[in-house]
């Protein structure tokens, strides 16, 4: 296969402003069923998979069908990456058979050495590090809320400072809103990354989630044990347990705000019942907009 000049999508800074821009313009004209028609025929996407997977999977399986091409599902109990063969040749080869690789594992150097050895564009479905898919979601269903002017909005994210957290951090450097974490002592995000995104001057690490929350327009937040932390899930608790998202923390953010999370969640533990399915959450419009915003995304890098 003859690959021209390739791009990767591994973290969100990787796209200028003007370029999310694009991409988030895009995801809104596919969901009103506006854009070009078949843009991938023939087009074929390798999907890594070695964290299991309900959205991403489903998303980008479908959302391959929907641009005419297809999807490819590669799981370690079917491949031989399961047996250790390595990133370097796993990626040399399937550049000769597939025109874009998603990849959704633990370690994001993983994903950084795929993107270097392989020849067609790498996207990260997810890593313990980041999430950059989801944050496109985020952002779309964001400005269908609010409108286009994501520099006027403040969000807030309660909780673990983790792969989520990383990420609104890389958005908020990247295209100026503001982002207040509240996170609990010892659960801070990665310190690179905060640092960066403080320079934009609207970035705030804080010990209160009411804090956090005041005025803000999104309020967010994320289970407290992610996958591969289950051994940690008691000590979480306890150290989370100020740093549920309520009604009375709700009641601290605009009248307007809305609510995301970007699921699985666990009723009762990171976010109440009368919260996640109460007026002001979009979760369901954030999920479905992992389709829309994929498949912009794919356009992009891929033609």
């Amino acid at each position: 296969m003859n690959h021209a000049a390739k791009r990767d999508f591994l973290a969100i800074p990787d796209l200028s402003r003007d370029e999310l821009r694009q991409v988030l313009d895009l995801a809104a004209r596919l969901k009103r069923g506006e854009g070009p028609v078949r843009p991938l025929e023939g087009r074929t996407l390798a999907m890594i998979f070695r964290k299991s997977s309900t959205r991403t999977r489903v998303s980008f399986e479908v959302g391959m069908a929907h641009l005419g091409g297809h999807a490819v599902f590669l799981s370690d109990a079917h491949t031989q990456m399961g047996r250790g063969e390595s990133v370097h040749d796993t990626a040399k080869v399937l550049s000769r058979y597939v025109d874009a690789i998603m990849i959704r594992t633990f370690a994001h150097a993983e994903v950084e050495e795929l993107a270097r050895e392989a020849d067609v564009p790498v996207i990260n479905g997810l890593t313990d590090l980041l999430h950059p898919c989801q944050i496109l979601a985020d952002l779309q269903t964001v400005v269908e809320a609010f409108g286009p002017d994501l520099e006027a909005r403040a969000v807030a994210w309660i909780g673990d400072g983790n792969n989520m957290a990383n990420s609104w951090l890389n958005a908020a450097h990247r295209l100026g809103f503001g982002l207040r974490l509240a996170c609990p002592e010892g659960y801070d995000p990665d310190p690179e990354i905060l640092e960066r995104a403080r320079g934009s001057g609207r970035v705030e690490l804080l010990r209160d989630p009411l804090e956090a929350a005041e005025g803000a327009d999104v309020v967010t937040t994320d289970v407290w044990a992610s996958m591969g932390q289950e051994e940690e899930a008691e000590a979480r608790a306890r150290a989370f347990a100020g740093y549920r998202v309520d009604g009375p923390l709700m009641d601290r953010a605009r009248p307007e705000a809305i609510f995301l999370h970007c699921l699985p969640a666990h009723r009762g533990e990171e976010v109440t019942a009368e919260v996640i399915d109460g007026p002001r959450s979009r979760i369901f419009d954030e999920a479905e907009n992992r389709l829309h915003a994929q498949k912009a995304l794919l356009i992009f890098l891929m033609t």
